[in-house]
């Protein structure tokens, strides 16, 4: 659903369209606790980072686990309503916490289980 994507920009209402690139884990990279989901968002480099402890919290919460496909999901969503809200293209790197990680994983699955409207 959100590895590719278009959605339109609420200020400039252009069309972004956003591309799943990577999974990186950040600790290698920049020393960080968090997994970094790439996107190209119309040839641009934009990088979500979701922190470990989400992982933990979720599994803590639920029983089950994140996958590398539902990290996307919940990168994807949070750059698609960070779109839509106005927030821009304006950095490289966003980085969410561990509650917006969840919520954000949370409306992705809705988003998936809701039914295709035609």
């Amino acid at each position: 659903m959100f590895e590719d994507f278009t959605v339109t920009d609420r200020w400039t209402r252009k069309p972004v369209h956003c591309v799943y690139q990577a999974l990186i884990v950040a600790i290698a990279t920049r020393h960080a606790d968090a997994v970094d989901v790439k996107f190209l968002a119309d040839g641009k480099t934009v990088s979500v980072a979701l922190p470990h402890p989400a992982w933990v919290e979720y599994k803590k919460r639920t029983g089950r686990a994140i996958t590398d496909s539902l990290a996307v999901e919940i990168a994807g969503h949070y750059l698609k309503a960070s779109l839509e809200a106005g927030e821009g293209l304006g950095r490289e790197m966003y980085s969410l916490t561990i509650e917006e990680t969840l919520t954000h994983l949370d409306a992705a699955i809705a988003e998936m289980q809701a039914p295709a409207t035609v």
